[in-house]
């Protein structure tokens, strides 16, 4: 049974000109602004959402805020006082699923020396975001199906059905049309999940937001390092600028955090801006794809912020290198490390032995 939900005042959009009063860890849609057409229609598009108790399905390439998206949503609407509860659907057996989703009770399987709480059951009265839901198994997309019809589950070992209230967002980086046309993802779950369908642009589509997201970013940066950073220079805007960012706000926030940890002085110069060259490895591959015989489309050039011969590394030594460059900027601190480059505390340490970083 849904409960009834207070009502709430319209979210809306701000004007490009107001600056956000909140950060993204708290912000509403209320305080996000954008100078791009295809932007502002996506924000248009979740405010709308924002007033409704609608499922909502976020598409978008990975880095772009998906994430970020769903919990200004949530925040904005009658749900925000209940909790939001995040789950990324990738890579879990079919086991671990149900344990993480629906919970276990004490001595479910080998391990469970108590009762766990899944996170349908946590997200009572809120919003679940499922993330990466693409990534789910046959099975796991049966499993959440009859959870999201009916609002039923049990506990992994449990007899009795348990019900929540919740609203579910999620999310994924895979064109889920062709999934369903291949069969890689159930139909029925496609059309109980989109009821209100996001797309959120890349960061190369937002050139309009872009200088004044890296000014935003450089900013904060230097606020949690403590430094005294406020500006960049010109050549150095050019070289983000452009830049063609296909890791989008991530990659973004990691190369900000790497130019004012380097950075001695109030400015960012262009020595300061370290760019992954993704198109000059791009064209590598086809120089060697066309020694046998395939042509490779030809990459567009691109505004280089370290020599050719840089370019030509190996991934290993790349990643290596940009994974020394943010652990640096950081100094030494492993959490603020892994946050930066996205991935897990255990995958940090396992690239930091791999490359002898320690």
């Amino acid at each position: 049974m849904t409960q009834s939900l207070p009502k709430r005042g319209r979210p809306g959009v701000r004007p490009a000109h107001e600056t956000p009063a909140t950060t993204p860890d708290t912000a509403t849609l209320d305080a996000y602004v954008s100078a791009d057409e295809c932007m502002l229609r996506c924000l248009r598009l979740a405010s709308m959402a924002a007033r409704t108790d609608l499922p909502v399905l976020v598409l978008g390439e990975s880095g772009t805020g998906k994430t970020v998206i769903a919990q200004a949503i949530h925040r904005s609407s009658a749900r925000t006082e209940g909790p939001f509860v995040s789950f990324n659907s990738a890579a879990l057996s079919d086991t671990l699923l149900d344990s993480q989703l629906f919970g276990h009770e004490k001595g479910a399987f080998t391990g469970a020396d108590r009762q766990v709480k899944g996170k349908f059951e946590l997200a009572h009265a809120g919003t679940l975001f499922l993330d990466e839901i693409a990534d789910l198994s046959l099975t796991g997309q049966a499993k959440i199906l009859r959870a999201v019809e009916d609002g039923e589950f049990e506990r992994l070992g449990g007899e009795g059905i348990l019900r929540a209230d919740v609203r579910l967002i999620t999310a994924t980086c895979h064109p889920l049309r062709a999934f369903v046309a291949s069969r890689q993802f159930r139909q029925d779950l496609f059309y109980r999940i989109k009821g209100i369908t996001l797309f959120v642009p890349p960061l190369r589509e937002r050139r309009r937001d872009l200088p004044r997201m890296i000014r935003r970013e450089i900013v904060r940066t230097a606020k949690s390092m403590a430094k005294t950073v406020t500006g960049i220079e010109e050549d150095a805007l050019k070289l983000l600028l452009g830049h063609s960012w296909p890791g989008n706000l991530r990659e973004l926030n990691q190369v900000i955090h790497v130019a004012v940890a380097v950075t001695d002085g109030d400015t960012i110069g262009a020595e300061a801006i370290i760019l992954d060259n993704f198109e000059m490895e791009a064209d590598a591959a086809g120089m060697g794809a066309a020694g046998n015989g395939v042509v490779a489309p030809a990459s567009p050039p691109s505004v280089l912020s370290q020599p050719p011969a840089v370019a030509m590394e190996t991934l290993d030594a790349m990643e290596s290198r940009h994974i020394a460059a943010v652990l640096s900027a950081h100094g030494g601190n492993k959490r603020q490390t892994a946050k930066t480059l996205g991935v897990s505390r255990t995958t940090l340490d396992r690239k930091i032995a791999r490359y002898g970083l320690e």
